[in-house]
């Protein structure tokens, strides 16, 4: 069987999302979109399931897999409908979703539910994506408020800037936020994972932590405490010595100036690890610190076995409790949150149930 697996620690997954709500106080829905950041839906919301006050997703289809697999719990479709035709699901799946825009009321305006929906009014406090404008705060709410089809509403906003602790934006968008709802009795959601380690002066009823739930932890400093629950890892299949001006893999972009020897890992671009990896990129070989050497492959990558007792066989980590996955992401310019999500091929494999 190929080596190439990415192990799942659920007890860390435990231990960040009761961190989480613990640090938020209030309740605080776990967010499994995305397959969990890659880490498996219905597993983790398993999991979770004894703990967690609920779950978000971004869609239907998404919320489809945790019903079909047990989970009970409350369920919030973070973008909402996209059709009028879901809201029947959405009646008979006793979910939970955010109206964030005018075409939203109109389907909501014909249906006739089974139950009372619960809604998440989302306002657009400077992110400028999705939410209505906060001036419409009051007249919305009045108007969901005294429409006996709906049985409960939150007041929800997005941050833009969390993860920037210097920067003005949140505040801004708090004092946005705070102003327009000022008087309206209503329960309020504004922390992502960002806004829970970051801005203690934002929590309010309901948190929406996401990737902090999965140990990458989204604020500078990385001082909290995650867990990392995703660790790639595959093993050494070949061992190759160079020579002073041996080249490795396609457009010869390492070129050894000394003798070295290096190992030939089964990972690759097609199982997910990121293909615009420097040279130079931390691995773990062995339980030691190494490094990537040549371009990343579709199935096979490089690292360098200079100095390293390791050889055939010998495992590798491409991210987890040794080489955290931002210091992955940040060398291959880009976040945490691509890398977990782009996992593919290699298995999933759960410890910690």
């Amino acid at each position: 069987m190929r080596p190439a697996r990415a192990l799942i620690d659920l007890a860390a997954l435990r231990h960040n999302y009761l961190f989480a709500r613990d640090r938020h106080g209030g309740r605080a829905l776990a967010v499994v979109k995305a397959n969990a950041y890659g880490h498996g839906a219905l597993a983790c919301a398993r999991a979770l399931a004894a703990h967690a006050d609920g779950f978000a997703v971004a869609c239907i289809e998404e919320a489809e897999v945790l019903r079909a697999g047990a989970i009970e719990a409350p369920i919030l479709l973070l973008e909402g409908v996209f059709e009028a035709e879901e809201l029947a699901r959405v009646d008979a799946l006793g979910l939970s979703m955010v109206v964030h825009d005018a075409n939203q009321l109109a389907m909501l305006a014909g249906f006739r539910p089974s139950q009372p929906l619960s809604i998440w009014l989302k306002f657009n406090t400077g992110m400028n994506r999705a939410g209505f404008a906060p001036a419409r705060a009051r007249e919305l709410f009045a108007d969901l408020s005294a429409d006996g089809r709906i049985g409960s509403l939150v007041m929800m906003t997005h941050l833009a800037r969390a993860d920037e602790p210097d920067n003005e934006a949140t505040a801004e968008q708090w004092r946005c936020f705070r102003d327009a709802l000022e008087g309206i009795p209503a329960p309020r959601s504004i922390c992502n994972s960002a806004g829970v380690l970051g801005w203690p002066q934002l929590r309010a009823d309901w948190a929406r932590p996401g990737i902090m739930l999965y140990g990458a932890d989204p604020m500078p400093g990385e001082g909290h405490g995650l867990r990392p629950v995703m660790t790639l890892e595959s093993r050494i299949m070949a061992v190759r010595a160079l020579q002073p001006g041996d080249a490795v893999g396609y457009g010869a972009r390492f070129v050894a100036d000394a003798p070295r020897r290096i190992g030939l890992v089964a990972m690759g671009y097609a199982d997910g690890y990121p293909r615009v990896v420097p040279d130079g990129t931390p691995v773990a070989v062995a339980g030691q610190a190494s490094r990537i050497l040549g371009r990343v492959s579709m199935d096979m990558l490089t690292v360098d076995l200079d100095g390293i007792d390791a050889g055939l066989g010998s495992r590798v980590e491409l991210w987890g409790g040794q080489v955290p996955v931002n210091r992955v992401a940040e060398a291959a310019g880009t976040i945490a949150y691509e890398l977990l999500c782009n996992v593919k091929r290699a298995r999933l494999e759960y410890v910690g149930a």
